[in-house]
């Protein structure tokens, strides 16, 4: 079956936290389906040091804990060091591992000793078959269940290509290959100081990494994507996220 993840870039309020989870619920009850909620408390790799990152990680964790309360979603977060682990495996059931990070060991780590999924997102720089090894550092260190993102390849300047040979390549290391569709139309720094996008290819993205083999998709969503306050282009407009993951589970 088919795994889904979506939400917004990075937490901005409460509110925004409620109706984008609010969406998700209604899609998961018409289509069957269990969207798992995703939203970042820290974005720590913004291009400029002027770049909101978040809310944090103590307010961070309390207002995703909020929402699983709230409204029953299972969670994903990301984490950029090795102390945040544990806490974060507290509260989400997928711990999400950047792409620039997916080497570090100590990070891996001490994601799979929370005892939670976790995924790890193709750094820009390494090939499908190059993810061997970090899922290896998860998988020995007790992860349970270790999931394989493709987000892209630099090439060039500021521009990202996708090579999806690099999800059939990793769905013989891992039984989940996840397809993140609005990472992988950014435009890296393109945008004087923060990363432009063409959120416009995130459907063919999706459908695309499909015939390859990919069998979980990520979509960053917002109600209005160009005021999100981080990844503002290559956001989906949540409106649209229905009729994409219909699609998909057809």
């Amino acid at each position: 079956m088919n795994k889904f993840i979506a939400g917004p870039c990075v937490i901005e309020s409460a509110e925004l936290l409620d109706c984008v989870a609010a969406k998700i619920v209604d899609i998961n009850t018409r289509l069957g389906v269990d969207i798992i909620f995703k939203a970042s408390f820290d974005k720590a790799n913004r291009t400029s040091l002027s770049s909101y990152r978040g809310v944090g990680l103590d307010k961070g964790l309390q207002m995703l804990s909020d929402v699983k309360s709230k409204w029953g979603l299972r969670l994903c977060t990301d984490i950029h060091e090795a102390w945040q682990a544990a806490p974060v495996g507290e509260v989400v059931d997928v711990v999400q591992i950047p792409a620039f990070l997916c080497r570090q060991t100590d990070l891996l780590i001490a994601a799979a000793h929370t005892g939670k999924i976790v995924n790890i997102k193709k750094a820009q720089f390494l090939s499908g078959e190059d993810m061997i090894y970090p899922y290896q550092k998860a998988v020995q260190s007790g992860a349970g269940e270790v999931w394989l993102t493709e987000r892209g390849n630099m090439y060039g300047y500021n521009n990202l290509v996708v090579d999806f040979r690099n999800v059939a390549d990793m769905r013989k290391i891992a039984a989940t290959v996840v397809m993140d569709c609005t990472h992988s139309v950014q435009r890296p720094g393109a945008a004087g100081g923060k990363t432009g996008g063409n959120r416009e290819f995130v459907p063919a993205m999706a459908y695309a990494a499909k015939s390859f083999g990919a069998n979980g998709f990520f979509f960053e969503v917002h109600p209005d994507p160009d005021k999100g306050l981080s990844d503002a282009a290559n956001m989906l407009e949540l409106d649209k996220l229905e009729t994409v993951v219909e699609q998909l589970i057809k």
